[in-house]
């Protein structure tokens, strides 16, 4: 160890590209356990570091804080961060970054794939085919509808929701979407901002892309499902606690809805039996900006942000800017 160099802890398991970064600057300490540390582990590892890599397993709150005394970045491996407490790391003049604009497009695509997966049965026909079922073309059981055409609701017009929307031009879908802000860029190819309400009973796929915070917490509950169309599904890849997970199985269950899929959960990454069992529901684990490209990129935007609170200047993605203060 290199008593001149700070010291910081990975906990995500981050490319590379970016730990030999950090190395020129850090003695580096990687979680190597192949699964999130405990909040117990994670307060005896911190003790002695300068800075934090954090993924989104890891609670950061006050008490781990407290057991950092030399804490100075928290660096979000990711682009959500509300597994961090920002408000008590800025009391402590602690920097918090995260890595926005990373995974705009692995997670637009990502989403089209269960848009497309949902709307044409996908799995289920997988399914059909390895069960040995297949004994005819077409089976009248599997009956899909056509998503050229359709309407795309969009709820959170943000990099990633417009990414979702600019991609819907090739399939010839009327694009809604809700959001405090006018999106210029989508309404130039022909999207139409509507209230939420009107959003869900209008769209035929209704597409989750906003951060979790006070207002979006349980966004879509009871009220909501019913407002939809029971032909329409609902997609998920922003963060679990969006959607009142209870109410989505019962809208399910009552065919209140016609399916979902989702790469985020309410209690993850804990699944809930109910959905595990369910066929007209995608699950996969939390893996929309899980490609080689992106993770690449953010974790050079980690060490990048680290690197520059190392040598005493203002990281690029900052979060709290009342640090500076």
């Amino acid at each position: 160890m290199n008593p001149g160099k700070w010291q910081i802890l990975i906990t995500p398991n981050i490319p590379e590209s970016g730990i030999k970064m950090l190395e020129e600057f850090f003695n580096v300490e990687i979680n190597k356990k192949g699964e999130p540390l405990s909040k117990k582990e994670l307060m005896e590892k911190i003790k002695r570091k300068h800075a934090l890599c954090c993924g989104a397993e890891d609670i950061i709150d006050a008490e781990v804080m407290d057991a950092a005394p030399n804490l100075k970045i928290i660096a979000r491996f990711g682009a959500g961060y509300d597994n961090i407490d920002v408000k008590e790391a800025t009391k402590r003049k602690i920097y918090v970054t995260c890595t926005p604009g990373a995974p705009t497009e692995s997670v637009a695509d990502m989403t089209w794939c269960l848009i497309l997966a949902l709307g044409r049965r996908l799995l289920e026909a997988d399914r059909f085919v390895r069960k040995g079922l297949f004994t005819k073309t077409s089976p009248p059981s599997l009956k899909t509808r056509d998503v050229s055409g359709k309407t795309l609701g969009i709820i959170g017009a943000g990099k990633i929701g417009t990414a979702v929307g600019k991609r819907a031009i090739g399939f010839n879908m009327k694009i809604l979407y809700a959001d405090a802000a006018e999106n210029r860029e989508l309404e130039k190819i022909g999207a139409k901002k509507v209230s939420l309400e009107y959003l869900l009973v209008n769209s035929d796929f209704v597409s989750l892309h906003v951060p979790l915070n006070d207002s979006t917490y349980h966004l879509i509950g009871e009220k909501e499902f019913s407002l939809m169309k029971n032909t329409a599904y609902l997609i998920n890849t922003s963060r679990g606690k969006v959607v009142d997970e209870k109410a989505l199985v019962r809208a399910l269950k009552t065919g209140k809805i016609k399916g979902a899929a989702l790469d985020v959960y309410e209690r993850e990454p804990e699944v809930g039996k109910e959905l595990v069992e369910m066929e007209n529901v995608i699950l996969t684990p939390h893996t929309a900006s899980n490609t080689e490209e992106t993770w690449g990129k953010m974790a050079e935007m980690v060490a990048e942000d680290c690197i520059l609170v190392f040598k005493g200047e203002k990281p690029k993605h900052l979060v709290n800017p009342e640090v500076l203060e």
